[in-house]
């Protein structure tokens, strides 16, 4: 199987070809809506792929939901966005500008989403295959939106289908429990209606795999263990997610080709702009600087783990930036901690005009993350060692010189899980979620004021519970609700 990457050609000439009959101050030809819009095949594969378009949004999945991970005792901000200073330490409020930017961005999936499982299933001129697989995107995409909400926030509303066509948005709250049953529901209607696998043609569309993938996730989260066994065995079973013959082969411009990539985002050079990517190259090298790996990171690998030079650029590492002068130095200037992300440091060659590549896939989901969180449930079902097998399984992979476990408990798998998944946006509701089950301590993981050194030896950051376990909705939201939204306890 290819990839699952996010196509994003057809968003692009449709941007296009509006922006020349702007130019052009052509007549409107027609008004579309969902009433009249949805008339075939064309029109249903198109409505999707604008669901798709979303996910690069840059104050979406494109850059600000990866900064719900900065808490964590991975990687210290940086950069010039002082909202995020607050969510890194745990001293934000509901006007926080991070905690609003994503947020309607969410629901602008959710209801996209909507607005194709309710008009799809009307349409008569297109292939049972191509709505079966289009419903199963609109259902998964529809989940990975509210997914979001929950992760996030905890409760959030829930949108009906009835709510959407009486264009009824105002809801209530639901409370967590409804939400995954919600997300849950969604899923697995997308396990049953998507393909295990695409062509070349239809890379990049959700399958099988992503869903299943979810699905394991969720189950983790609501702490279904055996729900999580059960889903996530159908996709280390399957060949078409296969591990990726090495771990760095993630992280390279040829990485479409990856069947461990379940889900990811993809962007055309000089078309969209993927800012994931950008945000966590150094500001002299074509990016922001954001995001920078802290010591503790580095310190985590083990000594013959090629894992850590596959994801850290470290001083005195050399890179090519594509600008015909051969390979860069990384420096100590480049990096206030000393350390970069180098797994999204991808670069064009000389011969392709060299810069920051714009095509490389970045993951939001990779099967190693599934093999994980199965090793877990196993270790948390059935006791210390159950979950040998995987985790050796993923540590082969990464070098035939780690030693493989044996009897591994939960602080194998944690070592495990914050090497493998290092920068993907994991560690902070990883530890949130061992936390809840008291299988850390996270007050006291990020309490440490070494944890953010060298950047701040005296600062501590202060988790607080409940309060920190969810975010606050956007008080803009709220004010809007006119009462309708009640905010989160401790906000």
């Amino acid at each position: 199987m290819k990839s699952n990457k996010i196509l994003y050609i057809a968003l692009a000439l449709a941007l296009f070809n509006s922006s020349c009959k702007k130019a052009l101050n052509l007549k409107q030809q027609g008004v579309y809506t969902s009433d009249n819009y949805f008339r075939n095949e064309v029109d249903a594969v198109n409505a999707v792929n604008g669901i798709y378009s979303l996910l690069e949004e840059e104050d979406y999945i494109g850059h600000a939901e990866a900064t719900f991970d900065t808490p964590s005792d991975d990687y210290w901000r940086s950069g010039d966005h002082g909202e995020d200073e607050g969510i890194e330490n745990l001293t934000y409020d509901a006007s926080n500008a991070a905690i609003r930017y994503p947020y309607k961005w969410r629901y602008e999936e959710i209801n996209r989403s909507t607005n194709c499982i309710i008009n799809i299933p009307k349409i008569t001129a297109i292939s049972v295959d191509v709505k079966n697989r289009s419903m199963g995107e609109a259902y998964f995409l529809r989940a990975f939106g509210y997914w979001r909400m929950m992760i996030i926030h905890g409760d959030a509303p829930i949108i009906t289908d009835e709510d959407y066509a009486k264009q009824l948005f105002n809801v209530p709250k639901s409370p967590i429990e409804d939400v995954r049953k919600q997300i849950e529901s969604d899923l697995l209607k997308a396990v049953d209606l998507l393909p295990e696998s695409y062509s070349a043609a239809d890379r990049g569309r959700v399958s099988k795999g992503t869903a299943l993938g979810f699905l394991t996730k969720l189950y983790m989260y609501w702490e279904k263990f055996p729900e999580a066994i059960a889903a996530g065995q159908k996709v280390i079973s399957n060949s078409h997610y296969a591990l990726a013959a090495n771990y760095a082969d993630n992280f390279t411009r040829a990485n479409e080709n990856s069947t461990e990539l379940l889900f990811s985002i993809q962007a055309v050079q000089n078309v969209v702009q993927n800012d994931f990517t950008v945000y966590y190259i150094p500001r002299p090298w074509g990016g922001y600087g954001f995001s920078q790996p802290l010591q503790g990171l580095a310190n985590e690998f083990e000594a013959n783990d090629p894992r850590k030079a596959a994801t850290l650029l470290s001083v005195g590492d050399k890179v090519d930036l594509g600008d015909g002068n051969g390979l860069t130095t990384f420096t100590a200037d480049l990096s206030a901690t000393g350390f970069a992300f180098k797994k999204y440091a991808v670069f064009n060659s000389a011969a392709d005009g060299g810069g920051v590549d714009h095509t490389f896939a970045v993951p939001l989901m990779r099967s190693a993350d599934i093999y994980l969180l199965v090793a877990e449930a196993l270790i948390r079902t059935q006791g210390a060692g159950a979950g040998d097998a995987l985790i050796n399984q993923i540590r082969h992979r990464a070098s035939p010189l780690l030693p493989p476990v044996s009897g591994a408990g939960m602080t194998q798998l944690i070592h495990e899980r914050r090497v493998e998944l290092a920068g993907e946006g994991e560690r902070h509701q990883d530890l949130m979620r061992w936390d809840k089950a008291k299988i850390v301590d996270i007050a006291a993981i990020y309490n440490l004021a070494v944890s953010k050194a060298p950047i701040d030896q005296s600062k501590t950051v202060t988790f607080i519970r409940p309060k920190n376990y969810y975010f606050p909705l956007p008080q803009v939201e709220i004010d809007k609700s006119k009462g309708v939204l009640v905010q989160n306890p401790n906000f």
